[in-house]
């Protein structure tokens, strides 16, 4: 397929671009800037929202994989309200055009404050405005599926584990707090359980995900199993063999943030085997 990605500068555009290519589909990968983007895409660098005409502007793509989005980690910046409704209408305006593969990148945050596994049933209660700005989306969304009759594809992603600079990740910051040579990076208690799931592997779910038709709706992509923070972030430090301690309790834990919760991977997991058939 022709698959359009955008924000395919970012953290996980570099590796899901990386993934399609290697998958044997044409990209066109579009940010502000594209020097950290696989050299085998088609480069186009532009601002979406003051594109009148994405579908033509992008050179008709078949499939589209909307990862732009701007403050991620900043849970509470007032930007992921004010850019809403153009998000929405980037989406609907490919919608109008015909496309009829739509993926976008969702968060465990649209769920909020939650225990156990989440699938793609689990209510909804985000409990920051990066969670709702992304719950909103999720569901203008799911009406516009039904009224152009395209694919979406809700890609819910959960904690990615990578030793890139390029993100903003609690694993990002330690490699780069190593490299500059700090030997201790301060923590929370880390007591709470996560759904981690490696950098590589994440980018491949996506990029599988895309080049399938017969599962759709919310995809959690991740591991399917819960493990403690200050286990996870340890044993990264060690894998890298970074020369840095952590600073228990020098943060204290987020209220909204769930003492333990993972995805459930059943329908992830359906896609991969079948990949592999």
């Amino acid at each position: 397929m022709k698959v359009l990605v955008t924000g395919a500068n970012g953290y996980i555009g570099q590796g899901v671009v990386d993934e399609l290519v290697k998958a044997g589909h044409d990209v066109v990968a579009t940010d502000f800037s594209l020097n950290n983007v696989n050299e085998k895409a088609i480069k186009i660098t532009s601002n979406l929202f003051d594109i009148s005409d994405p579908y033509d502007f992008f050179e008709k793509p078949e499939c589209v994989i909307h990862l732009a989005w701007r403050d991620g980690f900043k849970h509470n910046s007032l930007n992921h309200m004010t850019d809403l409704h153009k998000h929405y209408a980037f989406i609907k305006s490919l919608a109008e055009s015909g496309v009829k593969r739509i993926a976008i990148m969702g968060s465990m945050h649209e769920v909020g404050f939650f225990e156990g596994s989440i699938s793609e049933y689990t209510p909804t209660n985000p409990q920051s405005l990066y969670g709702i700005s992304k719950n909103a989306l999720r569901q203008s969304v799911e009406l516009l599926a039904k009224e152009y009759q395209f694919d979406l594809l809700w890609l819910r992603g959960f904690y990615i584990v990578g030793n890139s600079e390029f993100g903003c990740s609690i694993f990002s910051k330690i490699t780069t707090a190593a490299k500059m040579g700090q030997n201790e990076f301060p923590f929370t208690t880390g007591e709470n359980q996560y759904d981690f799931i490696d950098y590589d592997i994440f980018c491949h779910q996506i990029a599988t995900a895309i080049s399938q038709n017969e599962i759709t709706g919310i995809i959690n992509c991740c591991s399917g199993k819960p493990m403690k923070l200050a286990d996870r972030v340890e044993q990264f430090i060690k894998e890298n063999g970074y020369d840095i301690k952590l600073k228990y309790g020098a943060f204290p834990d987020r209220p909204y943030d769930s003492k333990a919760i993972w995805g459930n991977n059943e329908k992830i997991t359906k896609i991969l085997d079948r990949e592999n058939k």
